[in-house]
């Protein structure tokens, strides 16, 4: 951990809060340097030390954000995650151990926005903040093309009212669900790495490129009729991934053989893992 006392300025006037944040983790050193830190960049920070205090006071004043460490006693992050979620939607930042990639993947399965590994920079965690508040609140007034809607292969997203829709009907996204969405469809039919993603999608040079084969593959689930056989987005082997203009055909019905059974069909492409 980082001296608390050279945590970042605001930028903000003074007594304006940048937004309501809630930190979750039972570790008090932890905790006190991550509100520090939130603090003093300008932000208004509650804090809860376990799973139950955490749903009380996100009852009770719905933060713009919550930071939130996985290994929580009883009632762990994952489960806070859920249930939290089930009220509406709001940015999750996970706090987990290094190397635990299983559970970094989980907690973006869960829903997670981003996460961040213990030990970590305090400084990077308000950056992440910003990042995702920043992202979550659309492009500032005056930008008119991020803030135009964007449809293709019936799909549709409006930046400004952070909605997105399939074939009339609303999709339920994550923050960084609906901004890979956007980004895809501002840009059909172009393939993009997932350094490019993580760069122009998350806005970051570095990190865990895991985190987009998840969210890619989280996206599928919600857009793609089958996402096992995914016809929009598309896996690019050695490159990366691309959103087709024109789903790809499904593929045509096996025929029948001469002894009145069906042939097998092909077999699908694989759809998982990192593209490269």
């Amino acid at each position: 951990m980082e001296n608390i006392q050279d945590a970042p300025g605001s930028g903000t006037a003074p007594g304006v809060p940048r937004g309501q944040v809630l930190v979750v983790d039972d570790d008090p050193t932890v905790a006190e340097v991550v509100v520090g830190y939130l603090d003093r960049a300008g932000y208004d920070v509650q804090r809860a030390g376990d799973g139950p205090a955490a749903l009380e006071c996100f009852a009770a004043r719905r933060p713009d954000l919550v930071v939130l460490d996985l290994m929580l006693p009883g009632m762990d992050g994952f489960e806070v995650c859920r249930r939290m979620r089930a009220h509406g939607r709001v940015p999750v930042i996970m706090l987990t151990a290094r190397g635990d990639e299983d559970d970094r993947i989980l907690g973006l399965e869960t829903g997670a926005d981003d996460y961040v590994t213990k030990p970590f920079s305090p400084r990077e965690l308000v950056l992440r903040v910003d990042a995702v508040l920043r992202r979550g609140r659309g492009a500032p007034p005056g930008a008119d093309a991020a803030r135009a809607p964007s449809e293709c292969a019936g799909l549709h997203v409006d930046p400004a009212a952070r909605r997105a829709v399939r074939n009339g009907r609303e999709l339920a996204l994550t923050l960084r669900e609906f901004d890979l969405l956007t980004f895809f469809l501002r840009h059909p039919g172009r393939v993009f790495t997932r350094e490019e993603l993580m760069r122009e999608v998350w806005g970051w040079d570095f990190g865990d490129l895991s985190t987009v084969t998840v969210h890619v593959r989280r996206l599928r689930g919600k857009v793609e009729t089958d996402p096992a056989r995914p016809r929009l987005i598309q896996t690019v082997w050695g490159v990366g991934y691309r959103l087709d203009p024109v789903p790809v055909p499904a593929p045509a019905p096996a025929p029948d053989l001469p002894d009145g059974t069906r042939a097998a069909p092909p077999a699908a492409p694989a759809t998982e893992g990192d593209p490269s």
